[in-house]
């Protein structure tokens, strides 16, 4: 008989999916259908709705290698179905929590769009960049060697020379961290790296496919006629690099790893440590007023005990220069001195640990601190936090630090670590450090990391993350596109920090995170909300916080329905529901229901989503909840409206802005004069709209609120084009667009993209029409806004019919007309289409559904 399988030897999900595939042999190699059966009753004897049972398609999926995320839940479950065994079970459990560890760390990664600084002292390696000259006509060229060869220098200032003679249109840049030391910091995920190079490329956020496969189609489609030089460094093996290949003529690659990458397009290169003449002239070049001294082969010398390694000979040349009484001969002594009398084998670590030494004690104590951050790469602020300094004093200690070649400098004012680097530096933490002193540095850098983020919120959305905290300086931010710039530099970072706080000691600092964190991610990077929030519900769980575990959920809820992910969606809701009852959280329980039944309709189902809200409703008026009450009835309001409800719209609205008056709750009454305006322009009451959004962008000016103003803006927009203006209609579309996208909101920027579309479908722009609507559906789709992709494909079916395309125009019109089913527009869209088939061109109007121009 078949051993049983040890799912805890698994490295790597593709593994862990090998030991299923295994467990399904030993257990006789019952058939998917029997899984999926067996499944299904132990989850229907736990009381799970029949909605949320599997399918055999779900089940056979979690067999499948290549995946980047497994579902905990279902494998666990198939396990259990295969073999019951409940210890067996517990170590598939641990396995899975360690892969998915490993799979969350494998998707935070940075990539720049401009090369580093060149190595100002680069020295020799004529053969080797002749050689990448040869190889590079093919397009593609590997630099392999081992550990502190220079491999990431050689390919740079290769990369440098080539953009000057060629000029390239667009760099991409990406550490792979293909051998990191630190085993929280596994190898990049080659779709979290084409999802940052998609965004450079300027792919918005919510268009970017979530396949490995689409994201390496779309990277390739927006390279055709694109002259890239592309450097993927430190790469862990070909199956990582293969995917961010952009196949296209004129794109130049160059990679490095420690491993011959076999079966790659191009050719490779081999650098090995320095010949003794590139040695001493590296030593000469580094530092050029040392003087020889008393042997005239000491630069030899010095090459030989570091191994002739660039990276030991970088380092042993930053205190030459700090010692410029010292001659050569005396470095060499003292290097065998510490040769004879240490223990240290490799040129490399000899040369660490000189360079160490040589520091003085406040350099020293930075560089063990640097090594304690759990991202990637740190600014002048972070390590200030981190060292209890000021940001200028920091600074300058930093820029002696890359002097010193301990920390490499790779855009203005970032910095990392050579791996090499930051293992000895964090060893010297642990032998040096105080576990008290440690932590309160890590406590100073994560203070640091809310507060900046808190303050990056309130620029740009509401946060109810609790008061700053006291953290010293954090980056200047003073408008919204600043704060979005920080943001998205540092959101690998957040993410990083997200998941260590949640895990060694600082659950309120992933809590806080996770709710400043919410608004920013939501729409725009919707996996690493998803990783955030459980990243939060974690945290919360281990600490016993219930309405934390609640609020978690309802986040991660959100996130999970922008992914299409319902099920997933309304089990976390109904989750989140019990905890705030358990809790006695009845204003997190009414949150929870709102979004359930919001969840509903999204997905079509409006007679489910109804009673939700009222519940909401009655537990606020209970509680004497009067926010709680205003924002079921705004929800109840959307539903009305959604249904073509006007009344009922118009009252829960009306209340809904008497209720968030009586709070004080501007901005909430701001939203209620919005969604008066939009009941009116679907009632054909244009006058009456206006007012109410003018009213609404007054509020939203007042009180500095940019975002609510936007969609005011957009909501004139919609009635100028109905009133036959599509210019100003445009102008104020385009308006709300800019603000929109400005914040980082993606929900919203879909209505703004299919008001232009209707806009220039009004004014007989039907080619430009048809680039609004396109980009609204895909966004639409990405993030699960149902009624606005109907819209869209209701603009594309009326762009289409203009220009000739009858077979694309039913087409959109059909899928519009699924996606409305439930709603009144699903009947005009039905007479669209009944008009286009019979050949009426009383089918075209000016490009919007007719409900909206109906009367009262």
């Amino acid at each position: 008989m078949r051993s049983l399988p040890d799912p805890e030897t698994a490295g790597s999900l593709d593994e862990l999916v090998e030991r299923l595939r295994l467990l399904k042999m030993w257990a006789g190699n019952p058939s998917y259908v029997t899984i999926t059966e067996r499944v299904n009753a132990a989850w229907t004897g736990a009381g799970r709705p029949a909605g949320e049972l599997a399918g055999k398609t779900t089940v056979v999926d979690v067999f499948r290698p290549g995946r980047r995320r497994l579902n905990t839940d279902l494998v666990m479950s198939v396990v259990q179905a295969l073999n019951p065994d409940p210890g067996y079970a517990e170590r598939w459990r641990l396995a899975l929590q360690a892969a998915d560890g490993r799979a969350r760390a494998a998707g935070l990664v940075r990539v720049q769009d401009s090369l580093p600084p060149d190595l100002a002292e680069f020295t020799g390696r004529d053969a080797e960049l002749d050689r990448l000259r040869e190889v590079l006509d093919g397009g593609t060229a590997a630099v392999e060697g081992m550990a502190g060869v220079g491999k990431t220098q050689l390919a740079l200032h290769a990369a440098h020379l080539l953009h000057h003679e060629r000029r390239f249109d667009r760099v991409l840049v990406v550490n792979l961290r293909g051998f990191h030391p630190d085993p929280a910091q596994p190898p990049a995920d080659p779709a979290a790296v084409l999802d940052g190079f998609l965004r450079v490329l300027g792919m918005p956020g919510p268009r970017i496919p979530a396949a490995l496969h689409d994201r390496t189609a779309a990277f390739r489609r927006l390279l055709d006629g694109v002259r890239a030089l592309i450097v993927l460094d430190n790469a862990a093996d070909t199956g990582q690099v293969r995917p961010l290949l952009p196949d296209r003529p004129g794109c130049t690659v160059l990679i490095t790893s420690r491993r011959r990458l076999t079966g790659l397009p191009g050719g490779r290169v081999t650098v090995g440590a320095f010949t003794p003449a590139e040695a001493r002239d590296f030593l000469t070049r580094s530092a050029p007023d040392a003087a020889p001294g008393d042997d005239p082969d000491a630069a030899g010398r010095i090459a030989e005990r570091c191994g002739r390694l660039p990276l030991a000979l970088g380092l042993v040349s930053g205190h030459l220069r700090t010692r410029p009484a010292w001659t050569l001969t005396d470095h060499a002594d003292r290097l065998d001195e510490h040769h004879r009398t240490g223990h240290l084998d490799s040129g490399v670590a000899l040369a660490l640990d000189l360079s160490y030494r040589d520091l003085a004690p406040d350099l020293q104590r930075l560089l063990r601190l640097l090594s304690l951050h759990p991202g990637q790469e740190l600014g002048a602020h972070t390590a200030a936090a981190l060292a209890g300094l000021d940001v200028a004093a920091t600074r300058t200690a930093l820029r002696r630090l890359s002097t010193d070649h301990l920390v490499l400098e790779d855009s203005v004012d970032r910095f990392t670590f050579h791996d090499l680097l930051r293992a000895y530096a964090a060893a010297r933490s642990r032998d040096e450090d105080r576990p008290a002193d440690r932590r309160a540095a890590l406590t100073r850098l994560f203070d640091h990391y809310l507060a900046a983020l808190m303050t990056a919120a309130e620029l740009l959305f509401p946060t109810d993350a609790g008061p700053v905290p006291h953290a010293g300086e954090v980056p200047a931010m003073d408008d919204p596109k600043s704060a979005l710039n920080w943001l998205d530099a540092e959101r690998a970072n957040l993410l990083a920090v997200a998941a260590y706080t949640a895990d060694h000691g600082w659950p309120e600092h992933t809590l806080r995170m996770s709710r400043a964190l919410y608004q920013f991610l939501n729409g725009a990077h919707n996996g690493d909300a998803v990783t955030l929030h459980e990243h939060a519900y974690r945290a919360a769980r281990n600490q016993g916080d219930l309405a934390g575990q609640g609020h978690a959920l309802a986040d991660l809820a959100e996130a999970a329905q922008r992914l299409g992910r319902y099920a997933d969606a309304a089990a976390h809701l109904r989750q989140a529901c019990e905890l705030f009852r358990q809790a006695g959280d009845t204003g997190g329980e009414c949150r929870s229901l709102n979004l359930l039944g919001s969840i509903m309709e999204r997905s079509g189902d409006f007679t489910a989503g109804e009673p939700h809200h009222r519940h909401a409703l009655e537990l606020a008026r209970r509680a004497d909840d009067l926010r709680g009450q205003a924002r079921a009835l705004g929800y109840l309001g959307d539903l009305h409206r959604l249904l073509g409800r006007h009344e009922p719209a118009r009252e829960s609205y009306h209340e809904a802005m008497a209720l968030f008056a009586r709070v004080g709750l501007r901005v909430g009454e701001g939203a209620a004069l919005v969604s008066l305006g939009h009941v009116d322009v679907k009632a054909g009451r244009h006058d009456r709209a206006v007012a109410y959004f003018e009213q609404a962008i007054a509020v939203f000016r007042d009180i500095g609120n940019r975002l609510g103003e936007a969609d005011a803006l957009d909501g004139l927009g919609t009635v100028e084009t109905r009133r036959g203006h599509p210019g100003r209609a445009t102008a104020y579309h385009r308006q709300a667009l800019d603000m929109f996208r400005e914040s980082g909101e993606r929900q919203l920027t879909v209505w703004a993209l299919n008001g232009l579309g209707e806009a220039a479908q009004a004014a007989g722009r039907h080619a430009t029409a048809l680039d609004h609507h396109t980009e609204a559906e895909e966004i639409a789709g990405e993030i699960g806004i149902r009624e606005q992709q109907a819209r869209a494909h209701t603009g594309l079916g009326r762009a289409h019919q203009h220009l000739g395309d009858q077979l694309a125009a039913a087409r959109h019109l059909r899928h519009a007309l699924a996606l409305y089913a439930g709603l009144p527009e699903a009947t005009e869209v039905r007479a669209l289409l009944d008009a286009l088939d019979a050949g009426d061109p009383r089918s075209d109007s000016f490009g919007i559904p007719p409900s909206i121009d109906g009367s009262p």
